[in-house]
């Protein structure tokens, strides 16, 4: 129960960091931050943590094997070779996940059909029961892992990914992942400290994020289930234990404020927010950015973070360029004392913010290479502002 294995937890691009220091605060050991990723090591409570805890991963894997090959025969060979009587049975459905980085393996899903092969010839010539390939809801997923000539096979405790929280029943166009918003928020030191604003809110991610950070509710919570609730050393018992603790959980005293101009999108983040039963906190009302008027409202410390559209297909589009402008007289004018955030991949655009700033940290959205741009809002001008100081 107590003994002590190897894990692995993926993340995106920019958020190894944030994950490694997610792990520190879970109390997980030997923790090193590694391509996308961060391994660390603990038992079956921390296994189990990890994928209901986590913000920033997407999946937790067990490494059960590791070896060099340089030819698919290669890995047949080394594959046929671990006792598969460990992890299954012959009746066990199976899923097989590759992902190459090599010059050795060009087609990740040859790699998959020889992964396959040599599982199944092993049952074959254990048992003589051939066990099945299940694309939707397999019994056990795995996951192969080639780095040049270095090959991992896996366990995947999480089945879906983790960014899947399961409190999303409605989408607008282009959502941010929720693993990548919750990045952002810790990024940003979001902790729940005061009031948060997303004037272009979209579904609704951001927000919902912002306030599960702040009650410091497990992301986990929402989600039907995990992949590791099939294994056949599954402890349910303790899963239960970690599942029913709310002991982390705290009080938020502040409020989270979303807007966006479309009708649709307030109505995708109303539902996502009513799903991930976090009314009491977050308020969402249709509004263009430019018509925001916050003059009731002291936004002294406040957090503002906003993903925009990217216009990435017409880049100089003269509308694109213009809600940029309106972002920045928006920011300047109605949340004076605030520091802002915005994540965008178009960096001319975010250059029509017309806002110097403070910290530029680079993150990848989807498949799109982001700026994430901190903007302090100080009142008066800037010379003012920094004499204050």
């Amino acid at each position: 129960m107590n003994k002590e294995f190897q894990m692995l937890a993926k993340t995106f691009k920019g958020l190894e960091e944030v994950l490694a220091g997610e792990l520190v605060e879970l109390g997980a050991n030997n923790i090193q931050i590694e391509r996308r990723a961060v391994s660390f090591t603990g038992d079956k409570r921390m296994l189990y943590t990890a994928n209901f805890c986590l913000r920033t991963a997407s999946r937790i894997l067990v490494p059960i094997a590791t070896f060099k090959a340089k030819t698919t025969d290669d890995i047949y060979n080394h594959v046929k070779q671990i006792d598969w009587a460990q992890y299954m049975t012959a009746q066990t459905t199976f899923l097989i996940d590759s992902t190459v980085y090599s010059d050795f393996f060009r087609h990740s899903q040859f790699v998959t059909y020889r992964v396959k092969d040599a599982i199944v010839d092993w049952w074959m010539e254990h048992g003589g029961v051939r066990p099945s390939v299940q694309l939707t809801h397999p019994d056990i997923y795995l996951n192969v892992h080639i780095g040049g000539d270095m090959v991992t096979v896996s366990l995947d405790s999480s089945g879906e990914s983790l960014h899947k929280r399961g409190y999303r029943v409605a989408n607008t166009q282009a959502p941010i992942n929720e693993a990548l918003a919750a990045g952002m928020l810790l990024l940003a030191g979001w902790k729940g400290q005061s009031d948060f604003y997303d004037p272009m809110c979209g579904s609704g991610t951001l927000l919902i994020e912002a306030a599960l950070i702040a009650r410091n509710i497990a992301p986990g919570i929402y989600r039907k289930g995990f992949a590791f609730e099939k294994w056949a050393n599954f402890d349910a018992d303790l899963f239960e234990d970690i599942y029913s603790d709310d002991s982390r959980e705290r009080d938020f005293n502040h409020k989270i404020y979303g807007s966006d101009a479309g009708f649709y999108a307030m109505q995708a983040a109303t539902k996502n927010v009513q799903s991930a039963n976090l009314q009491r906190d977050i308020e969402i009302k249709q509004i263009r950015i430019e018509e925001l008027r916050l003059a009731e409202k002291n936004t002294e410390g406040a957090f503002v973070m906003m993903n925009p559209p990217y216009g990435e297909r017409l880049s100089q589009d003269k509308n694109v360029l213009r809600l940029y402008q309106d972002i920045g007289t928006a920011l300047k004018h109605q949340f004076s004392g605030a520091t802002a955030w915005i994540i965008s991949s178009n960096e001319g655009a975010l250059k029509c913010v017309g806002l110097r700033p403070a910290k530029k940290i680079h993150l990848v959205n989807g498949d799109l290479d982001c700026l994430f741009n901190q903007y302090v809002l100080f009142k008066g001008d800037r010379k003012t502002w920094k004499k204050s100081l």
